[in-house]
């Protein structure tokens, strides 16, 4: 069973599809349908660590670009984009959010990863 922990993208406002200069990325998760989905992958130790690299790339391109990390929880892995140097256009951000687990006693640490993936325009 699969359980819907996240990551979710955090949106400055609903209506923002057009993004313009800098705009700060973020993401968050849910602590206890995570906790649900480590149990119901067997994954029995404490949650070590978040991480969260962000990407981009223009739509229906192959690859994909990052825009940097980050592992602070309290600010919603927020990551600064400045899009001032692209080319107008549709483009996709993925956050690309890991969980690692430490197993009891130390011995072995497990990740998990998750990925969202949202369009938007780029409009300079």
């Amino acid at each position: 069973m699969s359980y819907n922990w996240g990551p979710h993208y955090i949106v400055p406002s609903e209506a923002l599809t057009i993004y313009s200069g800098g705009v700060l990325l973020r993401e968050e998760y849910d602590e206890a349908l995570l906790s649900k989905e480590l149990a119901a992958l067997g994954f029995g130790g404490r949650i070590i660590g978040v991480n969260n690299p962000w990407y981009y790339r223009k739509k229906n391109s192959e690859t994909w670009i990052q825009i940097g990390e980050s592992q602070d929880k309290s600010n919603n892995f927020s990551v600064r984009w400045d899009t001032t140097v692209l080319e107008n256009g549709q483009y996709e951000i993925m956050g690309l959010m890991h969980v690692y687990t430490e197993e009891l006693g130390g011995e072995r640490r497990k990740a998990i990863a998750r990925e969202n993936i949202v369009e938007v325009t780029v409009k300079n």
